[in-house]
């Protein structure tokens, strides 16, 4: 969760609040972001400040930690894939948004179909085939 560019006019919320806030230590938000599992943004002075979007992070950090025991080095694992998936969630829209622009169809109603495929298709554009396998002689290797 890099910041790059021009500064957002968000809200952020100093280390000692969020650290009341969570009931955790402000050296773990430290060790935290020194492990690059969160990254605050900062204010003119250098002040570490915690934005609504770092602190729905720190939620999934702390929920992995403390409810799930997981560690630090599987939380940076956990965090990478959710991201990644996040990535490729909105690179599928792009996706979508060019088809539809392309050949003129509407790809929205997809997501409703075929819930747990992993490629989704309309019903009516499965096709039933026969598959003839070929059959094999009764030579086994050696028998030439």
């Amino acid at each position: 969760m890099m910041r790059h560019g021009k500064k957002s006019k968000k809200i952020g919320y100093m280390i000692s609040v969020v650290s009341e806030m969570y009931d955790i230590h402000p050296q773990t938000l430290r060790q935290y972001e020194r492990e690059g599992l969160i990254v605050p943004s900062r204010s003119d002075g250098n002040t570490r400040l915690y934005t609504d979007d770092d602190l729905e992070r720190l939620e999934m950090i702390l929920s992995l930690t403390r409810e799930l025991g997981v560690n630090l080095a599987g939380v940076d694992i956990i965090l990478n894939m959710r991201d990644r998936m996040e990535q490729i969630n909105a690179g599928m829209e792009k996706l979508f948004t060019y088809l539809a622009e392309r050949f003129g169809e509407d790809f929205s109603n997809y997501e409703n179909i075929n819930e747990e495929a992993l490629i989704r298709v309309k019903p009516s554009q499965i096709v039933k085939m026969q598959i003839e396998k070929k059959r094999s002689g009764s030579k086994s290797r050696g028998e030439d």
